[in-house]
């Protein structure tokens, strides 16, 4: 297990030993640490630098940060069970249909739901990190606890990473925190329920997506939700505050754990021992590069039609040719390595490995 020496004793760090963690990462870790009513910072194995440390959890008392989570509120996977069989899976037919949508706001979803508005984005992922990818299983490593998701082993399953896109961005910049909040002030009330509304608006919308997505395809039925977790969100357990930015809650029952495009997700299932971890667990990979250094270092590995295909034999769809080098699975840390890390510390067990058909992005 590797150590790493910081000066805040409330820090906490998940590492393991093949895991890395990049300096930067590190100190910002360190900073928030020290922001007034921190009880504890816990650094994950992804754990990365960004606006604010990605891949933490902060416990705090009567104080909220919302700048810690940003203006992605509700961010995060949802995993649904398609209802289609492996069998009626057609690659080139998929994909034939997929390339005709260069932005998944082409296909224009109607909105359910009266509210929370605006939702001038519903049915969209974004971009960056975010994703919708196609995926089988691959291996089962515990049958009775992939039991509980009642999922047919050769069913279709797809995975819906995005978050509340526009409507939190636009909370976050309205209400133009950029300091702690007392909990029970006017301001935290006000932003907490936002951040509600945010949570609810970023779960639909995955589902919608989802929807949208196998109707588009050419089948009818719903989507079957399976897993859906938060990424970025604050909520209040045991009289603290606890901020997650990069982590997801081990109190929902499995998670989802995501790698690259080139790579497995996992479903793990949450030990009794995650209060050492606050509660959470990695939310996927993590980055390695920063977005602005990927295509000139992976440049001259791959052509115009390499970079739309995986090691594990997957497909990508995407009309952006650098975000394709900028979410390339070199710029991510190795999934294994975060399984790994998080099964030495004793928090997850393994419950199926999930393997990539299509990823969409845009």
């Amino acid at each position: 297990m590797n150590t790493y020496h910081l000066n805040n004793t409330n820090i906490h760090i998940i590492s393991g030993a093949k895991n890395w963690l990049e300096s930067a990462a590190l100190s910002q870790l360190e900073g928030v640490a020290q922001l007034p009513g921190v009880v504890r910072a816990v650094g994950l194995p992804d754990l990365h630098a960004g606006k604010s440390p990605v891949g933490m959890a902060l416990e705090t008392e009567n104080i909220i940060y919302p700048h810690l989570i940003g203006g992605d509120i509700g961010c995060g996977m949802g995993l649904f069970d398609t209802g289609l069989g492996i069998g009626r899976y057609n690659e080139k037919r998929w994909l034939s249909r997929l390339n005709h949508i260069r932005a998944l706001v082409d296909l224009a979803p109607e909105n359910p739901y009266s509210e929370p508005s605006p939702i001038s984005d519903l049915g969209t992922i974004g971009g960056g990190n975010h994703f919708v990818e196609f995926q089988r299983l691959e291996t089962v490593f515990s049958s009775d606890d992939l039991a509980e998701l009642n999922l047919p082993k050769n069913n279709i399953v797809v995975l819906v990473h995005s978050g509340s896109r526009g409507y939190g961005q636009a909370i976050f910049k309205s209400l133009n925190y950029t300091i702690g909040l007392k909990d029970d002030s006017p301001e935290a009330v006000a932003y907490l329920q936002k951040h509600d509304d945010a949570l609810l608006w970023a779960r639909r919308n995955r589902a919608i997506v989802a929807a949208e997505l196998i109707g588009w395809l050419g089948y009818e039925g719903e989507p079957r939700p399976l897993i859906d977790l938060f990424h970025n969100h604050l909520v209040q357990k045991e009289g603290v505050w606890i901020h997650r930015k990069g982590a997801v809650s081990s109190k929902e029952g499995l998670v989802v754990l995501p790698g690259s495009r080139g790579s497995l997700t996992y479903i793990i299932k949450p030990t009794a021992e995650t209060a050492r971890s606050a509660w959470s667990l990695s939310h996927g990979a993590g980055r390695k590069w920063a977005r602005s250094l990927c295509k000139s270092r992976i440049k001259n590995m791959y052509d115009r039609d390499s970079i739309r295909q995986t090691r594990l034999k997957s497909k990508v769809v995407c009309h952006d040719t650098d975000l394709l080098f900028q979410e390339a699975p070199e710029a991510y840390k190795n999934i294994e390595h975060i399984v790994a890390a998080l099964l030495e510390h004793g928090l997850i067990t393994l419950v199926a490995s999930l393997k990539p058909l299509i990823t969409y992005k845009g």
